[in-house]
């Protein structure tokens, strides 16, 4: 009779961390929050101490992407100066300000049989993230899962493999120096896809995964992986122009949702006008987007100005994540909200109007994570919001939707305590 075959090669690497990491997680669980604060803290000097180090293998990365033909936008994100390394330093210290969620009781009563009933949140224990370019990743993620109680399993793309070992060594020396075990953070080993799909079949070892990245990686992981998975979003995100907007008001905003950083989820994609309202806001717009860079993609009404490209259906699916953008004027409030839904991938969408009844209907049909109301989308964001972190975020429906920030980092228990009570 033959036995179950042991793992090998790149799976029975990725298992070993998990296994190393549960066991971390149980030590983390056990921690006040002063031990997990001076750790974030060390953490943040030892990033600020080790900053030549960790420059010199960015630098590295660099010059292979630069050489590989990889985009300026990408090389840009996966980029690190001494400005960036001392913010993530800053972010470490930021969580460490932050409230514990360990421990919070959510909910608690009395029942009327005596018993002593409290709902607390608990950390999930093993978190894997996988993650695309940014190296920063690395320690806001390291930095949120360890004050949230959980060790951390780190999987980013190999472009930045360099990068992300440097950061995870002086990330784990310091855990170790504060008193944490070390591998509360560790680095997924090997290099290619099948360490990240070991990851996502760990499940019993790993207990949640997030992924951060383009739509493909999030398709990828929420298809292929046994471990439950948090699904964060791709953002194709709207403004809608309504009839009762101030159109000056309404320029501010989609000029800002699209040109303020358009290589993040919460820039917005798609413009959405009120026909009611086209003939004087379109010149305004598109003059605006086009002198500022944007492509605008657009139906009949929009491709009658020079220079705008005539939109596919493709187009109004699309996360551009660059500048570029894809607009339609829509004969009322309800096709746009017809609109949204067909196309929006769930994160932010924003309408600009001066009605307080159009805004209700929007606020209350458009299905998404965050909707936002006579304000940019750029404002979907932890810090923004006042969380003061976020992990990613979350497009489902299911414990976490919208930014990410501690509190979305742990589950919950209940504890029952009686005086020999039975049943």
């Amino acid at each position: 009779m033959t036995g179950t075959p042991h793992p090998s090669g790149p799976e029975a690497a990725v298992l070993d961390v998990a296994g190393r990491a549960r066991v971390a997680a149980q030590d983390l669980a056990l921690a006040p929050r002063a031990r997990k604060d001076a750790a974030l803290h060390a953490m943040a000097d030892a990033l600020l101490a080790g900053t030549a180090g960790v420059l010199a293998a960015n630098a590295e990365d660099v010059a292979a992407a630069e050489a590989a033909g990889t985009p300026a936008a990408i090389i840009d994100r996966l980029r690190l100066d001494e400005g960036r390394v001392a913010g993530m330093a800053d972010g470490l210290r930021q969580v460490a300000g932050l409230p514990d969620p360990v421990g919070e009781v959510v909910r608690g009563s009395t029942l009327a049989n005596g018993l002593e009933l409290r709902q607390v949140r608990v950390p999930f224990g093993v978190v894997g993230i996988i993650y695309e370019a940014r190296p920063n990743v690395t320690a806001d993620a390291a930095g949120i899962c360890l004050k949230a109680g959980n060790a951390v399993l780190l999987r980013g793309s190999s472009s930045a493999l360099r990068s992300n070992t440097a950061i995870v060594e002086v990330l784990r020396g310091a855990a170790a120096a504060a008193g944490l075990p070390e591998d509360v953070v560790q680095l997924v080993p090997g290099e290619g896809h099948e360490p990240a799909k070991a990851l996502m079949r760990a499940r019993g070892l790993v207990d949640v995964l997030i992924p951060r990245g383009g739509a493909g990686l999030i398709r990828s992981v929420v298809e292929e992986s046994t471990v439950p998975v948090i699904e964060t979003g791709a953002g194709n995100c709207h403004v809608y122009v309504d009839a009762a907007a101030d159109l000056d008001r309404a320029l501010a905003v989609v000029m800002n949702a699209k040109t303020h950083r358009p290589s993040v989820c919460n820039a917005a994609e798609s413009l959405l006008v009120h026909r009611d309202v086209a003939a004087e806001f379109l010149p305004r717009v598109v003059r605006a987007l086009q002198e500022a860079g944007v492509t605008v993609h657009g139906d009949e009404a929009f491709a009658a100005f020079d220079g705008v490209e005539a939109a596919t259906e493709e187009d109004y699916a699309k996360e551009y994540l660059s500048l570029d953008i894809a607009a339609a004027v829509v004969p009322d409030l309800e096709a746009a909200v017809e609109h949204i839904r067909r196309y929006s991938s769930g994160h932010s969408d924003a309408i600009v109007t001066g009605s307080q009844e159009a805004a209700r209907r929007f606020v209350a049909t458009v299905d998404s994570a965050a909707v936002l109301v006579n304000a940019s989308t750029r404002f979907t964001d932890g810090g923004e919001f006042g969380f003061g972190a976020e992990i990613g975020i979350s497009t489902q429906k299911l414990h976490a939707r919208g930014p990410m920030g501690l509190p979305e980092m742990t589950s919950t228990k209940y504890v029952v305590t009686g005086d020999g009570h039975t049943r």
